[in-house]
């Protein structure tokens, strides 16, 4: 079977118009997985040396709850704190500002990196986790 010029044309651009897609697809795809944080309890940080070795020098998230009577003020803008899934804790480090919500037995989500020889996590970000029947203190006054 032969095929004139302008069926072999629209072929290519076809081929080429797929090959395109398919090369945009996978970009998209690679820049997503390098930007995924990945968030991680402290038993699992703690016990498992196959996830150690996929977070080290990494940004991570580590969560769990504000151990009761654990906060540390180191200086103005650094404290610690330790943070339990009740099973394991982890000290965390945290230098900059702190939510308005952050309090003992508080979920908190940290992101950072963890220091394995120090057994330590360091945080750059803190985020405050609020039961469902959280309402503002500006909201509070208004009634």
């Amino acid at each position: 079977m032969k095929t004139n010029k302008y069926q072999q044309k629209r072929i290519i651009f076809v081929v080429v118009i797929f090959l395109i897609s398919l090369l945009g697809f996978l970009l998209i795809i690679n820049n997503f997985r390098e930007n995924l944080v990945f968030f991680y309890s402290p038993k699992e940080i703690i016990d498992q040396e196959i996830i150690l070795k996929k977070i080290n020098n990494k940004i991570i998230r580590v969560g769990g709850l504000v151990k009761e009577n654990s906060l540390k003020k180191i200086d103005a803008l650094t404290i610690e704190f330790v943070i339990t899934d009740y099973d394991k804790d982890l000290i965390i480090s945290h230098k900059g500002i702190v939510p308005d919500l952050f309090r003992d037995k508080q979920g908190v989500i940290a992101k950072g990196f963890y220091d394995q020889p120090q057994k330590k996590f360091y945080s750059q970000e803190l985020l405050v986790k609020h039961d469902e029947n959280y309402i503002p203190a500006e909201l509070k006054n208004i009634k």
